[in-house]
């Protein structure tokens, strides 16, 4: 075993120990010396091998914090460079101060006396926060796929993102909290507590962890991208001037140049303006489980970004839906089904997701598309209507 394996093994059993409810103060001087030079990188490498042994990430969360804790001083103390092109970390770092500013708000309110005028102002405050959401969008559409295609060990990064949707939740309780009449302060107080203790400790796994490990393995060709896909995203609580990426073209004509089949044929704009026009997202996943295409309409329901291209389609999901995936995937690859269909709620605009799966002429499985649609005016159309009439 290397000094490299030997550091590994050592802080998995720490950490793993913790989530046995093992002694801490004994498990801690056990492996002291691992811990007080635990690198971001180590950290990575510890929590994959916790899930390669069959750990869910939403299971390490019980212990997560406990071991970054005892991790902090060695991460807090560890020497990173920055990247030449910072600014997709300068705008992270920017929300995350921001962040800090808005919680601070919601502090001083909850000193409030009067609970009816209390419950006004931080309800407020915790409608603010939704937007946050875009911070966490970002890092899964973007930072998330490029470290994973840099190293395996960043599949650990499951981990987070199962962070972000308890933060979601927490966000959600304490805003329901808020409204319910019938709630007292001390249950205000605990689903705000609660809610801090998430979001901000996501922000501290952020640059202790995260925003290091991600700049000793990415390029700086890879942070340009990854600040030019970004420019599509909200940015929380700050101002952003949006520049203008001066580049050709992010698509290239086939030698060809023209598709025919029996049915017709079009160029490759043509294609590309076809997809791009229809009400619907579309994905390709191919037969390895990678998405291979997405289409960029203009009014896409879910977030994508170019940095997906060639992910796992597993990494793509929230850990906890992630098995439905599988299933579904499996299902196809095995014929026992062609299409699956979900339908979901999302800000009072009701969605439609399908699942098709992709056959060859000789029926041999080939991929999965993927398709959104927002169905909530079709669903509401009654009647005929044989005149044009245009929208406005």
């Amino acid at each position: 075993m290397n000094n490299f394996d030997e550091r590994k093994e050592n802080l998995k059993e720490y950490v793993k120990g913790l989530g046995a409810r093992a002694d801490g103060q004994e498990l801690y001087l056990r492996h002291k010396e691992f811990i007080e030079k635990i690198t971001p990188q180590e950290a990575f490498e510890v929590f994959k091998s916790i899930l390669d042994e069959g750990a869910e990430p939403h299971d390490i969360l019980i212990y997560l914090d406990k071991a970054i804790n005892a991790f902090f001083k060695s991460l807090s103390d560890y020497k990173w460079e920055k990247p030449q092109n910072d600014n997709y970390i300068d705008d992270m770092v920017k929300e995350n101060k921001a962040l800090v500013e808005k919680t601070d708000e919601i502090k001083i309110l909850l000193k409030e006396p009067d609970l009816k005028v209390k419950k006004e102002k931080i309800l407020e405050k915790l409608l603010e926060l939704e937007s946050f959401n875009a911070h966490y969008i970002k890092k899964e559409n973007i930072l998330f796929p490029y470290m994973e295609k840099a190293a395996p060990r960043f599949e650990g990064l499951s981990v987070m993102w199962a962070l972000h949707d308890e933060v979601r939740e927490q966000l959600k309780t304490a805003i329901q909290t808020t409204k319910d009449e019938s709630s007292n302060e001390q249950q205000i107080n605990i689903s705000i507590a609660r809610l801090f203790f998430g979001i901000l400790g996501v922000k501290k796994k952020e640059e202790l962890i995260l925003i290091p490990a991600a700049c000793e393995v990415l390029s700086e060709k890879d942070w340009y991208e990854m600040h030019r896909q970004s420019l599509e995203y909200d940015f929380p609580f700050i101002n952003k001037d949006k520049e203008t990426f001066m580049e050709s073209p992010s698509h290239e004509m086939s030698a060809a140049g023209v598709f025919r089949t029996e049915t017709g044929e079009m160029n490759f704009e043509e294609i590309l303006m076809v997809f791009n026009a229809l009400p619907v997202d579309l994905t390709f996943v191919d037969e390895f489980n990678k998405v291979r295409y997405f289409s960029n309409s203009k009014d896409r329901i879910f977030p994508r970004s170019p940095a997906v291209i060639g992910r796992s389609v597993n990494n793509c999901h929230p850990p906890q839906s992630v098995h439905i995936v599988e299933e579904i995937i499996q299902s196809f690859r095995e014929g026992k089904e062609d299409s699956a269909k979900f339908w979901i709620n999302i800000k009072g605009r009701l969605i439609l997701i399908q699942y098709f799966a992709l056959r060859d002429a000789a029926g041999k499985y080939k991929g999965v598309l993927e398709v959104s649609q927002d169905i909530t005016d079709i669903k509401n159309i009654d009647g005929e209507r044989r005149l044009l009439t245009w929208e406005k």
